[in-house]
């Protein structure tokens, strides 16, 4: 943060402050911006006082000097708007620093000093004009309200009319923002859409700023692309904004209950109803001392069909159903068989998120822990610590009335249900207005955390008997009415009902299973059949598994692996994952109906839903863990998981490859990547997330073989590794497979087998140092792992060496990279300051560059090799050159006044040439080679003699800087551009003025002319291209369309397009710093750095790491050379007009 402090001599300076750093008192002007204001290159060059805005600046540091303060803020000129970096950091810090100011001064230019005779109306002229005050209207000046603790209102002659806090009547009725918000209550108090309508009448002059401009407002940090337009701003801001909600969903409740339900055949209000009427479910619902009801039972009693009734009765009164009511429900269906929700922090995310979808408002209460942890506040070790504070937050939420909390199957909460339990029982004391109800099964240690007194109760379905028996006679009158077989016999339809009521025993899933059995018997075998039916469900279960032993040929062995891997599996599996985990033939696994008819074999302990298999109830997986286990796991828990292992690295070995989903181009964003159909990836998924776990509970013996170098996971990390990656990111699992590498490195870590040394070095390359270096562009662009993840990896590093055959052809020359990941960026020779100007010799076998560390370097262009390192500048280099010639001479201005010509060959300084009196902005040399122009800060144009030195002309006549300047094609003009607004043409031999070409609004920072020297060309900061004829002066055209400065333009080699760089990252996502033709014509030089990217036209080809984004380039045919900001030059040969990646 640069901050302006007034010297001594009335003028004033400017100091920059880091983080930590920046003092705690200082003052900072709110305004509009006027025409001449005076900008961060004014007050470095000492040219802010002949600016209109200079008395903004004096005002703002006489009111300094009055309230005491020695530093003050003003958005025009302490930030350096020419650098697009400091730019972005500056509007995603500048909320933070108008809140921490000390006073914000708004300086008001149309509302005028009140007289001092109050009794002629002038008061209410005044306030009139306050309330009209454009300032109002733009959308800038809303955080400029908001933020600061202090605001005082000036008025055009530096009068104070009052502060935040004396008109805030008339400000709030100006804004429609809350008196709570001007006071400095918390903006998450305040609803996304609310604080959004504080802008919706506010303008910007750059449509995207009206949403960057609510950065602040909503806490966001966000990249800023200017070419985007304000609905892709307003949509990227919006998932900023959403972000927080979206890592919350493990998943979403709704869709649990609609599953359930399908899968347990369909809910009968009937057989629910008698539930709402009974006096402890109603004692609940209307007592306020009551506050927990806990619904106990058998398995297979109907509680989760019970609860899936209360939910779809309370539904309608409260904000799920209804946008007005006031009363919130939530709740949660905890499913041992999936690994997902089968925690007590699942449980409280999906809890909290239905909440929060409901009242958006709510987010705030995440958003306090979530800004500073991310996602990982829902996933690390003190996930449910920070989940339950939040939790106990949102209960306590003043704003809030009713609140339902429902949570179905607690003795289904495999991890941390003692800490749900304690948590239940501590909310539901909170207050009159939380209610609880909750399900399990008869379990002793849920009765007692739940500690019940008088304002909990229990709800037991045994003591409900006749309820429940009555309910499940609903239910089989219903199903037993759809038995297709029997469907035309009354009669039989009536004996089975009796039969199924007589054995079912008021449990439901005796009735769903038996009566799933009869689906498929024929009519006359129908009660044979019943009578065989034992009357209680272990017994059921035990006979289901009989018939699965006794069926035909090796359908008993495929449903035993069937059975044995999906009770083993961690969540339920898609079908063909089933069928290839479960090792069933190629010809079985490979289709998904005879996979279903593997399934269908497995008795009833099975349903199959949207093509993923589920255990019909988990009482049918207790059994065949539990008393089953010998008859499925016939060889053992340990020998299964290492099947599950085995074949899931064998199955990602022959299913994963490079760009799986066929996406083609290397930058394709994640957010718009579809699966194909069928899903490349539909097999493969549970493997790439699990295999870890599975070879964990392997027994240690059984993996040796796999762990020893040169074993199963070597050689898939050696082969697939890369595959694997980009396959997670597809899924939106990346950050699973960087905990599993972890895993894996402790567990080789853990082991004692000599050989195992070349597997822990490739763990923990590939973990410590490439996953998650890597994890950022991997998510965002899958296909950027074979691209920027491996172009930039250390040259020697295991990752590198293995998979270096996998980067595209099209990189035909990488960039000089470090050699170990220890050494980051340390090993490279080259400047030690900012390099601000590249060019590349007119053969293209060397590059100069130039740089703030004083000095002008030499490069080899093949090989990247520094040849010669020029010194003799005093200050910055600001401009180099190379001499068209075969001289290979290099011309450098500087900001010590000077331009210097140097030996290309040897580095040998030739001349000096000397009588700027300020800094020297830009160089060139004439198409022979004889002379030299530079522009400088001195508002002058210097004619040269390369050979000599000696000073042929002064060509004077701008007011401003000289930022660009060229010579003619034939060398008898020469163009430049300034910060004075116009172009002029000049006479190379005479020092003439030609031609003085006026029209743009604002400084012309980049001047060329056509290959024929018939045309030139202009961009400027007015956000315009404009082509002239060069020989009368005329505006031929006007290339309007930029939403930024225009910092660049050329001509294409043959004259027909016009090539410009703006700030505005047209087609692009940042600044396009400079941008050159290349000489031999062969092609549109589009291949540029836009942002964090290399792109070509608007095809992002490589992403690059922070440290390798440069702050300018140069591109000669297929090579491009970055300059950075830490003095380094990269090199990079591409293959143009490759728009695939393979």
């Amino acid at each position: 943060m640069r901050l302006l402090q007034y010297s001594n001599d009335g003028d004033f300076r400017l100091t920059e402050f880091f983080e930590g750093d920046i003092p705690k008192k200082y003052a900072i002007l709110s305004h509009r911006w006027g025409a001449e204001e005076v900008t961060f290159k004014d007050v470095t060059g000492g040219t802010s006082k002949g600016k209109a805005g200079y008395g903004k600046i004096q005002f703002c540091g006489e009111q300094v000097r009055r309230d005491d303060l020695q530093y003050f803020w003003v958005d025009t000129c302490c930030i350096d708007k020419s650098n697009a970096v400091e730019l972005q950091e500056a509007i995603n810090s500048m909320f933070r620093w108008y809140r921490d100011a000390t006073k914000c001064y708004v300086y008001l230019p149309d509302v005028s000093r009140p007289r001092t005779d109050p009794a002629n109306g002038s008061y209410e002229d005044w306030v009139c004009q306050f309330r009209k005050s454009e300032w109002f209207s733009r959308g800038w000046t809303l955080q400029e309200l908001i933020a600061p603790p202090s605001v005082d209102f000036f008025s055009k002659e530096g009068k104070l009319l009052g502060n935040k806090a004396s008109l805030e009547r008339n400000i709030c009725e100006i804004t429609g923002i809350p008196a709570s918000a001007l006071r400095g209550s918390p903006l998450s108090e305040f609803s996304v859409d609310e604080r959004l309508s504080w802008a919706a009448s506010r303008e910007t002059f750059r449509q995207e700023d009206k949403a960057y401009s609510l950065l602040g407002i909503f806490n966001i940090n966000m990249s800023l692309i200017y070419s985007e337009g304000k609905e892709n701003a307003f949509r990227r801001l919006k998932k900023k904004i959403q972000k927080s909600l979206t890592d919350l969903r493990i998943t979403d409740p709704r869709e649990d209950k609609k599953r359930i339900e399908e899968t347990k055949g369909g809910l009968l209000r009937d057989s629910y109803q008698w539930i709402l009427e009974h006096p402890d479910f109603q004692q609940w619902r209307d007592d306020t001392q009551s506050r927990l009801l806990w619904i106990k039972g058998d398995p297979g009693k109907g509680k989760t069909m019970l609860i899936s009734g209360i939910l779809d009765e309370m539904s309608p009164s409260t904000k799920l159903r209804d946008k007005q009511a006031t009363t919130l429900l939530s709740y949660f269906f905890c499913q041992a068989t999936d690994d997902r929700i089968n925690n007590a922090s699942a449980a409280l995310r999906g809890l909290i998120y239905l909440l929060i979808d409901q009242r958006p408002l709510l987010i705030s209460h995440v958003r306090k822990k979530y800004d500073h942890a991310g996602k990982a506040l829902f996933e690390d070790a003190n996930a449910w610590v920070a989940l339950s504070e939040v939790f106990r937050s949102i209960l306590q939420d003043s704003s809030l009335e009713t609140i339902y909390l429902i949570i179905d199957a607690l003795d289904e909460c495999k991890a941390d249900l003692d800490k749900l339990l304690d948590l239940i029982s501590q909310t539901a004391s909170i207050s009159p207005r939380v209610k609880w109800i909750v399900s399990s099964r008869n379990e002793p240690n849920i009765e007692a955390r739940l500690r019940l007194d008088h304002t909990q109760t229990r709800f037991s379905l045994e003591l409900n008997e006749e309820h429940v028996s009555r309910s499940v006679q609903v239910f089989i009158d219903f199903k037993v009415a759809k038995l297709r077989l029997i469907e035309d016999d009354t009669s039989l339809q009536q004996t089975v009902r009796g039969q199924i009521y007589a054995k079912a025993n008021g449990t439901f899933l005796w009735a769903a299973l038996v009566i799933k059995e009869l689906e498929s018997v024929e009519s006359w075998d129908v009660l044979d059949v019943l009578q065989d039916m034992p009357p209680e469900l272990e017994p059921l279960y035990d006979r289901m598994l009989c018939q699965v032993e006794q069926l035909q040929r090796r359908d008993p062995e495929f449903c035993r692996r069937v059975l044995s891997s999906i009770t083993l599996a961690y969540r339920p599996l898609h079908l063909l994952e089933l069928g290839a985990l479960s090792d069933l033939p190629p010809q079985i696994s490979s289709n998904l109906d005879k996979v279903v008819k593997v399934v269908s074999k497995c008795g009833s302990f099975l349903t199959v839903r949207h093509n993923r298999a589920y255990f019909i109830h988990q009482s049918a997986k207790d059994f065949l863990l539990e008393r089953a286990f010998d008859r499925v796991f016939t060889s053992g828990k340990a020998n299964k998981n290492y099947t599950m292992f085995s074949k899931s690295l064998d199955i990602m070995s022959k299913a994963l490859r490079r760009d799986i989903y066929g996406l083609c181009a290397p930058g394709f964003p994640i957010e718009m990547v579809k699966p194909p159909v069928p899903d490349s990836l539909a097999a493969v998924q549970y493997s790439c997330l699990y295999w870890v776990d599975h070879l964990l509970n392997c027994d240690r013996g059984l993996t040796t073989i796999d762990l020893i170098d040169g074993g199963s996971v070597y050689q898939f990390l050696r082969t697939n590794y890369m595959f694997w990656l980009e396959a997670l990111s597809l899924m939106k699992s990346l950050p699973d497979g960087i905990v599993m590498i972890m895993k894996l490195e402790n567990l080789i870590k853990v082991s004692h087998i000599a050989i195992r040394r070349r597997l822990r070095e490739d763990s923990t390359d590939l973990h410590k140092r490439f996953i998650v270096f890597n994890r950022s562009i991997i998510e965002q662009a899958p296909l950027q792992a074979y691209c920027s993840a491996l172009v930039f990896a250390p040259e020697k590093s295991i990752v590198r060496e293995t998979f270096k055959k996998y980067i595209p052809s099209w990189i035909q020359r990488e960039p000089r990279i470090e050699a170990y990941w220890n050494a980051m960026l340390q090993t490279l020779e080259g400047h030690s300051d900012y390099v601000t100007s590249v060019a590349f010799s007119p053969d293209g076998k060397q590059v100069v560059s130039g740089s703030d560390d004083r000095t002008v370097r030499l490069w080899e262009a093949a090989t990247g090799a520094l040849q010669q390192t020029l010194k003799g500048h005093a200050n910055w280099v600001r401009s180099v050159a190379f001499s068209p010639d075969s001289k290979q001479v290099v011309v450098s201005g500087s900001y010590d006044e000077t331009v210097r010509l140097w030996d290309a060959a040897t580095g040998a300084l030739q001349q000096t040439l000397e009588g700027h009196s300020d800094w020297v902005a830009s160089v060139a040399f004439s198409p022979d080679g004889k002379q030299v122009v530079s522009g400088s800060h001195d508002e002058t144009v210097r004619l040269w003699e390369a050979a000599t030195g000696a000073l042929q002309q002064t060509l004077e006549g701008h007011s401003d800087t000289v930022a660009s300047v060229a010579f003619s094609p034939d060398g008898k003009q020469v163009v430049s551009g300034s910060d004075d607004r116009t172009v002029r043409l000049w006479d190379a031999a005479t020092g003439a003025l030609q031609q003085t070409l006026e029209g743009h609004s604002h400084w012309v920072a980049s001047v060329a002319f056509s290959p024929d020297g018939k045309q030139v060309v202009s961009g400027s900061y007015d956000e315009t291209v404009r082509l002239w004829d060069a020989a009368t002066g005329a505006l031929q055209q006007t290339l309007s369309g930029y939403s930024n400065y225009v910092t660049s333009v050329a001509f294409s080699p043959d004259g027909k397009q016009v090539v410009s760089g703006s700030d505005d990252r047209t087609g692009h996502s940042d600044t396009v710093a400079s941008m050159a033709c290349s000489p031999d014509g062969k092609y549109s030089p589009t291949l540029h750095v836009s942002g964090e990217w290399l792109v070509e036209g608007t095809v992002r080809y490589l992403w690059l790491p922070i440290n390798y984004r440069p702050t300018c380039e140069a591109v000669w045919g297929k090579i491009v050379v970055l300059g950075h900001s830490s003095g380094r030059l990269s090199f990079l040969q591409i293959q143009p007009g490759l728009h695939l990646l393979i």
